[in-house]
């Protein structure tokens, strides 16, 4: 899951100064999870900017926001109303308003959202980072465990020396990537896993852009 937290609404305010008539949109996948862009948060929204005098369009929940071919079928239908207003205001990730950035070509879009990290949901509003999409996995070895994401440092080859107590030296408050994965090989019976040396890791893999073209 792509997990987002809300901009302050003085910065959204900010970056819509100027802009009468706003369309709202959402997402129903990612940004309904983390509360940031449902259709409660919509509506919120919504309210906060028409106190500020803003005239909201229209809005929709987009299903999901990062599916391009979704997103223009959805809009089309909103035609009216977005065509009325002077931008649009989204409420997804960083893919998710740049997906409609590509649809919506003659109006800007706002995005309402930080994207922050890919990540797993521990229970309702709270989210911990799980993977940083390196494009070389490494949880095969590792118990499941990410080491280029739970540990501060990225590293491949056991903890670094400053590991106290299980916590991260960088923060206290983070168990040490490293003694998790100890700890989950033990208990998988793949210790002997410890021992394998991994190379430096190729980041080349990791270039942006990326692209995917998968083959039907």
């Amino acid at each position: 899951m792509v997990i987002t937290e809300k901009k302050p609404f003085e910065e959204i305010k900010k970056m819509l100064e100027g802009v009468k008539k706003i369309y709202i949109t959402g997402c129903s996948l990612c940004a309904t999870s983390c509360m940031t862009g449902g259709e409660k948060e919509i509506l919120n929204m919504k309210e906060a900017l028409e106190k500020e005098g803003k005239i909201v369009t229209g809005y929709t929940v987009l299903d999901p926001s990062c599916n391009k071919l979704q997103v223009r079928s959805t809009l089309k239908k909103n035609k009216e109303a977005l065509e009325e207003a002077d931008a649009i205001l989204c409420m997804a990730c960083g893919d998710g308003a740049q997906t409609v950035a590509g649809v919506i070509e003659t109006k800007p879009v706002y995005p309402a959202n930080n994207t922050m990290f890919i990540g797993e949901v521990e229970r309702i509003g709270h989210f911990s980072e799980a993977c940083k999409a390196c494009g070389e996995c490494e949880l095969a070895w590792t118990g499941g465990i990410c080491p280029v994401t739970r540990c501060a440092k990225g590293l491949l080859n056991g903890p670094c020396g400053g590991s106290r107590n299980g916590k991260c030296e960088l923060n206290s408050e983070n168990d040490c990537a490293w003694v998790l994965i100890y700890d989950r090989l033990r208990k998988i019976g793949q210790l002997e896993k410890m021992l394998d040396i991994k190379p430096p890791k190729d980041y080349s893999k990791a270039y942006n852009p990326r692209k995917i073209v998968v083959q039907r």
